[in-house]
């Protein structure tokens, strides 16, 4: 009689997490798509702006003023509002519909106001956070004051990202993944179509057309968060004027968000403070260095981000449903899951850093030395994808018990690494020294929190994950190889445009195609799971 209930038991276990492991496949699905649209959309828009402005004062002075809003988006707006978030609707979820829309109505309504007074304080100390986030423009004559006007045009585009961070979070948690992660597909199309439309204009009344990428940073976060509200109205989600600072639920979140903000967000972090550092080296490293990072938002976006929010909206589903023990198996499938992924991807990017770059912004005004110091880069900030991935699964067990403290101070750990790093390395090999020192802060950072983890998951063996991420990293390193020499021989018949295309996109299929067969040799039968899981209908 035992062993038959063990058995039931089994059975149901067994069930409950292979519908788990499906519900994520199909979210990772879903928001991989969305996400393929809004990188590739990035990247065009990458390239429109080094073709019209190439790398210089206006585009350091750009990327610097759109940090320094950003750095707020992503410590308070994106993934922090999330991981705090979530959580907390799944709970009220669970009561009623009313007790999830009036949280959710409490959230918005407090977003308004705190996020509100927040834009217009920084529109108005515009000039004290330009002197601080680049006080090394100060030596270079209208560099400082240009940064300033534009910090000051694209901060309320902090407002518009947050609502559309809450929209996401409330549609993440009703198992829609598809329309948040399009939304910032707007935000793209706007930053391409407005410098396009109006640079001739602005040139000929003579004003710096760098302005109009400002302008379209705020329409395009706007309508990133409208593109949402039809699909928030299908969910079910119906607003209330309704504002109350003293609900536990939300001072539940609230005591979530900072630590949340903190641990989630160290690679953000990581980069302004870098982005600080750069303005003390030779111009254009800002530019180098952002088109670079744009770069690693494609394979991070479609597949770190994407694992990681529909692990983080499962695992608060099975903790609210107390399903203790399919919580580490979501885990450690989620983690193998997108390190198959990232490892791959990172890769084979990092041996075809060159081509990239040539191809996306070796245009007009950006120079052939541009493209190879963007793809030094590049290479370095690549390799740290598959750890700051892992980060976020592992985080979204802590976030998904309510538990943000350990995240928080791993990823202290992580910003106290770059830091030291960056000082050290920067003097000796220049803009290189920083996503050098993030891909080893990263490092840091999920070794931290893998050593902690057995505190919420109970004990686990780690050798099985290494063995396999090294298996993958061999065959990825084999893979990119093949895919580089082949690059390389092709490049000699032709140096027009289109046929670099296409070698880039052969050789790149051609380096998939042999790390495919490698993983098969070496016995990785989870690639054929994982391909299964993620094509299937």
């Amino acid at each position: 009689m035992a062993s038959r209930l063990r058995s039931c038991i089994d059975t149901l276990r067994h069930f409950s997490y292979n519908k788990a492991m499906a519900d994520i496949a199909k979210g990772v699905r879903s928001f991989t798509i969305g996400t393929a649209v809004s990188r590739i959309l990035g990247m065009v828009r990458e390239s429109v702006i080094a073709a019209l402005y190439g790398a210089g004062l206006s585009t350091d002075a750009y990327y610097v003023a759109f940090r320094i809003p950003n750095l707020l988006r992503d410590l308070f707006a994106e993934t922090a509002l999330s991981a705090a978030f979530i959580p907390v609707l799944a709970d009220e979820k669970n009561k009623s519909k009313n007790a999830q829309n009036l949280l959710a109505s409490n959230v918005f309504n407090a977003l308004f106001l705190i996020v509100g007074l927040i834009t217009i304080a920084g529109i108005f100390a515009s000039p004290l956070l330009v002197r601080f986030f680049a006080f090394g423009f100060g030596t270079i004559p209208g560099k400082m004051d240009l940064t300033t006007q534009l910090t000051a045009i694209m901060f309320p585009f902090l407002l518009f990202i947050s609502f559309a961070a809450w929209a996401m979070s409330y549609l993440n948690s009703e198992g829609a993944f598809f329309v948040p992660s399009v939304a910032p597909a707007f935000f793209n199309l706007f930053s391409i179509l407005l410098p396009l439309i109006s640079y001739g204009w602005l040139v000929h009344r003579h004003l710096n057309p760098i302005y109009a990428l400002a302008v379209g940073v705020l329409l395009g976060g706007l309508f990133q968060f409208l593109i949402q509200l039809p699909r928030l109205y299908q969910k079910g989600f119906r607003y209330t004027l309704y504002l109350n600072f003293r609900d536990p639920n939300l001072i539940k979140m609230l005591g979530l968000f900072l630590p949340v903000a903190i641990g989630i967000s160290g690679v953000f972090i990581n980069t302004t403070i870098n982005t600080v550092l750069t303005t003390f080296l030779e111009e254009k490293s800002v530019t180098w260095l952002m088109l670079a990072f744009r770069i690693t938002n494609l394979p991070m976006g479609l597949f770190g981000e994407a694992v990681g929010a529909v692990a983080l909206a499962t695992l608060a589903r099975q903790v609210a449903g107390g399903q203790k023990n399919e919580i580490r198996d979501t885990l450690f499938d989620s983690l193998k899951l997108v390190f198959f992924l990232t490892i791959s991807t990172s890769v084979i990017i990092a041996f075809l850093a060159h081509p990239i770059c040539r191809i996306i912004y070796e245009h007009g005004k950006f120079t052939a030395f541009d493209t190879w110091a963007t793809s030094q880069a590049l290479i370095l900030y690549v390799l740290g994808i598959p750890f700051t991935a892992g980060i976020r699964n592992l985080a979204a067990v802590y976030y998904a018990h309510k538990d943000a403290k350990i995240p928080m101070w791993s990823s202290l750990l992580g910003i106290g690494i770059n830091i030291g790093l960056s000082v050290i390395l920067m003097r000796v090999i220049g803009y290189r020294a920083f996503p050098l020192a993030i891909t080893i802060a990263a490092l840091a950072n999920i070794t931290f929190l893998l050593t902690r983890v057995h505190r919420k998951i109970g004990t686990y063996d780690i050798k099985p994950l290494l063995h396999y991420c090294v298996l993958l990293a061999v065959a990825s390193a084999a893979a990119g190889l093949c895919g580089w020499l082949l690059n390389t021989y092709l490049a000699r018949v032709s140096t027009a445009f289109y046929f670099q295309v296409i070698n880039l996109l052969g050789s790149g299929s051609a380096a998939c195609i042999v790390f495919y067969i490698l993983c098969r040799i070496m016995g990785l039968k989870e690639v054929d799971d994982y391909l299964r899981r993620l094509l299937k209908k």
